[in-house]
């Protein structure tokens, strides 16, 4: 009997169905309503595209750390279980396994479809250095 290996695609759908994922606009009415936004991109992403105003960067190598409430690194701000965390990355893949981890430590966490690309070609605000 061969051994049965899970595809990306197979994680990306269970992450998927454990979320109530947002659009731009929702993500942004949420954000207004309190929730945070939380961008998981890379630097080079954000210095290329641009940050999202009012959203916390968090880099997704330390994502689980910042946001375990169990954890010494943790942000006392963010890991708490009555915060709604949107994730942002670039086009909505990544965010959403993010999403579905954080989800595991009891965390109301979420993510936006389509990621900063699909904020940016919405027309909501993107902060650009200069």
């Amino acid at each position: 009997m061969e051994d049965r290996y899970a595809t990306v695609d197979e994680l990306l759908d269970d992450a998927r169905r454990q979320l109530q994922r947002l659009s731009p606009a929702d993500a942004d009415a949420a954000a207004r309503d309190g929730a945070q936004l939380i961008d998981i991109r890379s630097h080079t992403q954000r210095e290329r595209d641009g940050a999202l105003p009012g959203a916390t960067f968090i880099p997704r190598n330390v994502l689980e750390w910042r946001l375990d409430p169990a954890s010494a690194q943790c942000d006392p701000d963010l890991a708490r279980r009555n915060v709604r965390l949107i994730l942002i990355c670039d086009e909505g893949y990544q965010s959403s396994l993010a999403a579905a981890t954080l989800r595991l430590f009891g965390l109301d966490a979420t993510d936006m479809i389509g990621g900063f690309q699909a904020w940016r070609a919405a027309g909501f605000p993107v902060a650009v250095d200069s």
